[in-house]
C-alpha cells in the first residue's frame, strides 16, 4: 500500500537518532522497527527524520517518545489536542525558560571555575622575573624589544600572534594561516588594546589576559573560549599601518 503522509511522518519520528535523543541510549534500527528505504519518499522521510533528530540532539532535549509521536500523529490527522487551547504555547515557553535558566547556571559555574583558575595562575605568574602586571590586571613579558614607534589605540596594526589557553591548547594562530593579521587596536579585546600600545614596532611580547580583559562572561563559543577564560598570547608587532 502506498504510504500516506501520516504513516511517513510517524515512521520518520522513530528513526534511531531520535530514539537516542529522546531515550538517552543507543540501539539498533531493528529494535525500533525501522522500515527499509524502498522508495524515494521513504528516503526523503528518513532524511527529514535525521534532520529533526540532529536538531533535538543539539538542543539536549529529553522527550517522551510515545507522547512526541502521538503529538505528530494527532496533528497530521486533524484530531483534537490533548492540551487545552493555548496550553501548548505556555508549556513550550516554560520549557524554554527552564533551559535558559539551566544554561545560565552552567555558564556561571564555568565562569567561576575559570576565574579561580586564572587568579591562581596570575598570582604565580606575576611573581616571575620579567613579568609585569598593569593596573588593569593585564600581565606582559618582553620576549624581544623592538626600536620602532608605539601604536595608539586608534592605529591600525599588523601583527603575527599565537593564542593558547591555560591547558596549553592553541585556539588561534596567524602563523598557521600563513599571513599576519591587521586590525584597529580599539576594535579588539581590551587586553590587546592596552598591551599593544606598550610595544614598539619590532617587539614580541607575551600577554596573559584575564577574562574581564578578553571575552568576559560571554566567552567566544565559535572560538572554543569559555566564560571569563584567561588567554595567553605571543604577539609580534610587525608594523603600524595608519
Amino acid at each position: 500500500m502506498k504510504p500516506t503522509r501520516l504513516t511517513a511522518l510517524i515512521s520518520l519520528c522513530v528513526t534511531p537518532i531520535l530514539m537516542i535523543a529522546c531515550q538517552g541510549g543507543g540501539g539498533s534500527s531493528a529494535e525500533y522497527g525501522t522500515k527499509s528505504l524502498d522508495t524515494f519518499q521513504d528516503s526523503v522521510s528518513y532524511a527529514l527524520g535525521q534532520d529533526m533528530g540532529a536538531w533535538i540532539v543539539s538542543q539536549d532535549m529529553d522527550l517522551d517518545m510515545a507522547a512526541y509521536t502521538q503529538g505528530v500523529a494527532d496533528t497530521l490527522a486533524g484530531q483534537g489536542s490533548l492540551l487545552a487551547a493555548g496550553e501548548a504555547q505556555r508549556v513550550m515557553n516554560a520549557y524554554r525558560q527552564q533551559k535558559n535558566d539551566e544554561m545560565r547556571a552552567q555558564k556561571e559555574e564555568e565562569g567561576k571555575k575559570n576565574r579561580e583558575a586564572a587568579e591562581a595562575f596570575l598570582a604565580e605568574n606575576g611573581a616571575r622575573e620579567g613579568v609585569t602586571t598593569t593596573e588593569s590586571g593585564l600581565q606582559y613579558e618582553v620576549v624581544k624589544m623592538g626600536s620602532g614607534d608605539k601604536p595608539a589605540a586608534t592605529n591600525q596594526v599588523k601583527v603575527h600572534y599565537r593564542g593558547t589557553k591555560l591547558d596549553g591548547s592553541e585556539f588561534d594562530s596567524s602563523h598557521k594561516r600563513g599571513t599576519p593579521s591587521t586590525f584597529r587596536l580599539n576594535g579588539v579585546i581590551s587586553g590587546w588594546t592596552e598591551g599593544l600600545q606598550l610595544m614598539p614596532v619590532g617587539s614580541t611580547f607575551n600577554f596573559y589576559i584575564p577574562g574581564d580583559l578578553a571575552y568576559g562572561m560571554g566567552g567566544s563559543p565559535s572560538g572554543g573560549i569559555g566564560p571569563d577564560e584567561l588567554l595567553i598570547f605571543e604577539v609580534e608587532l610587525i608594523d603600524i599601518l595608519q
